[in-house]
């Protein structure tokens, strides 16, 4: 089996990401974004994934917070783009709902070439430990672009703003963990015979 990792770096003006990432791991994360509540969320999505994730962000946070939540979202699913390589023997599609407490999500995946995110969490609060409400719905999106796959995700019910949004990741994260499920190497998961 080929291994399926990868490192990144990201050096913009606005943020400087280093990301290595293990596909196939025990789940162990070291996240280190200046956010403490998007270090709990990067946590928590590599635990229940599976995936072994090192991430360490400096952001321009004198500003705020969206270019550091945007920035690690897109070096984190470029380097799990580029540890899957050619897009073969993986099983593509996942789904998994997760609660925590009073909370309900669902998400869905399809790691199918074609960037595409919904995100419905119903977040009611500004902002929860110094990340923005809105950027945690656009931290999926910006995600699921640079992963090129297909993302829903839907937070059922819940009255805790913070149970909605670590519901979502724990829901995203084991349905990444179903869809880059290993199958066949040869086989490209797909009838148009590429991704």
């Amino acid at each position: 089996m080929n291994p399926r990792t990868a490192e990144l770096q990201r050096k913009t003006h606005e943020t400087d990401i280093t990301v290595s990432i293990n596909i196939d791991g025990d789940g162990h994360t070291d996240i280190r974004t200046g956010i403490g509540f998007l270090d709990h969320m990067l946590t928590a999505l590599g635990r229940h994934a599976r995936m072994d994730i090192t991430l360490e962000c400096r952001g321009d946070l004198v500003v705020d917070d969206h270019h550091t939540a945007e920035d690690c979202a897109l070096a984190l699913g470029a380097a799990i783009d580029k540890a899957l390589g050619e897009r073969r023997g993986f099983a593509r599609f996942g789904s998994a709902y997760a609660p925590l407490d009073e909370s309900l999500a669902r998400a869905v995946v399809d790691i199918s070439g074609r960037p595409c995110a919904v995100v419905e969490l119903g977040l009611t609060r500004d902002a929860i430990g110094g990340l923005a409400c809105e950027n945690i719905g656009h931290f999926i999106a910006s995600f699921a672009t640079a992963l090129r796959a297909t993302i829903h995700v839907d937070v059922l019910r819940g009255n805790n703003d913070h149970h909605r949004a670590e519901a979502a990741f724990k829901s995203l994260a084991l349905a990444l963990r179903a869809a880059l499920g290993r199958t066949d190497e040869s086989v490209v998961p797909s009838t148009k015979g590429a991704l």
